[in-house]
């Protein structure tokens, strides 16, 4: 098991679209990897959208991405840097 602390840089924090693009890219391109994630003590499994947005995670919150399985590195790199991403939806 691999761990990476990320820290949210999008401005509305992790919502619904941000959410979507995550777990696109976990269920698809990292399919065979599982992922959790650890903030304010409480680790939650990222397997639904409900599970991602729940946690609420606002701009500057800090938390743990963990993953386990298959290529862990090169999945928390990209993973990693979905929850860091500045998001604009719409597009500017």
């Amino acid at each position: 098991m691999q761990k990476r602390t990320v820290c949210i840089r999008n401005t509305a924090g992790i919502h619904c679209r941000p959410a979507s693009v995550i777990l696109n890219a976990i269920n698809g391109e990292f399919s065979g990897t599982r992922f959790s994630i650890l903030t304010s003590g409480e680790e939650i499994e990222l397997n639904g959208i409900l599970a991602l947005i729940s946690l609420g995670l606002a701009c500057g919150t800090r938390a743990e991405l963990c993953a386990d399985g298959g290529n862990e590195v090169e999945a928390l790199q990209k993973i990693g840097d979905l929850f860091e991403k500045v998001y604009d939806f719409p597009a500017r």
